[in-house]
């Protein structure tokens, strides 16, 4: 089994969540305390792991936040990655998938140059695009399955000349391609009805469950559905409903006490599927 996958379950057992901080870190929505420092966006990341590395499992970096600001945004990136809690799992949500030699470039990049633990790709341009990626043994790779966005109808839902929906065929090929335990898939909890049938299907999978908290999807429910038989093997991503508390912040210290009271309700939350 794939040393990522290994660790992140090590530490879903030992926290008994599975709770994964998203770090969208948006600069125009960075608490005031953080605006006048030097480094904003890294200093408001810095804060966030501080207040939920006890119970997170998992952290994931939407590198669009941080490629939307050229090298500024990629030196915050750098070295946030830096400082996530070794042993928690460390996800590229970078959604790259290219001709071979194209993806052989985007997995060097974040396997080798950055060293991230796990990555999103996208499986429509088929295997030979994300070949590279999973001939990374040791990482995840969580491919887009069945998102929770409602444009996911315009393609993911539509079902094939077999009448079987294209979310149900990229779950077949994705149980085929992976390596070593490496293979995931995005399935949105704003898809719950759909989410049972989905861990049937592919018992063996590592679920990535993105769309709780502002996207309206169920806790209890994902919860629930998208752990394996060993209540291992997903992950619930929670970004603004974390890193985003309500209210204006005196100083650092209250900032993290707020975010640290959200994720620990989270955890507390997700504790009951133990």
């Amino acid at each position: 089994m794939s040393t990522a996958r290994n660790k992140v379950n090590e530490q879903i057992s030992a926290k008994r969540s599975l709770l994964c901080v998203g770090l969208d870190s948006d600069p125009m929505k960075v608490p005031g305390v953080f605006r006048s420092m030097s480094r904003p966006v890294l200093e408001f990341n810095r804060s966030v792991v501080r207040a939920t590395e006890q119970y997170a499992v998992a952290f994931k970096v939407n590198t669009a936040f941080y490629e939307s600001r050229g090298l500024e945004g990629l030196r915050d990136m750098e070295e946030t990655l830096e400082f996530l809690p070794s042993q928690c799992l460390s996800i590229a949500d970078a959604k790259r998938a290219d001709i071979g030699n194209t993806s052989t470039m985007y997995a060097r990049a974040f396997f080798d140059h950055w060293n991230f633990d796990a990555i999103t790709v996208a499986p429509y341009m088929g295997f030979d695009s994300l070949e590279p990626f999973f001939d990374y043994e040791e990482k995840l790779i969580f491919v887009l399955c069945l998102t929770s966005n409602p444009g996911s109808s315009d393609f993911e839902e539509e079902p094939l000349d077999r009448g079987m929906p294209l979310y149900l065929r990229v779950l077949e090929k994705v149980s085929v391609w992976g390596r070593n335990g490496n293979a995931g898939v995005v399935v949105g909890a704003t898809k719950s009805s759909q989410l049972s049938a989905i861990r049937k299907a592919a018992p063996g999978l590592f679920f990535l469950i993105p769309g709780v908290g502002a996207q309206g999807g169920s806790l209890q429910e994902a919860s629930l559905l998208g752990v394996d038989e060993h209540t291992q093997s997903a992950l619930i991503n929670v970004s603004r409903g974390v890193i985003y508390p309500e209210g204006e912040f005196a100083s650092v210290e209250a900032f993290e006490e707020a975010v640290a009271a959200k994720a620990a309700h989270l955890q507390s939350e997700m504790e009951r599927v133990f």
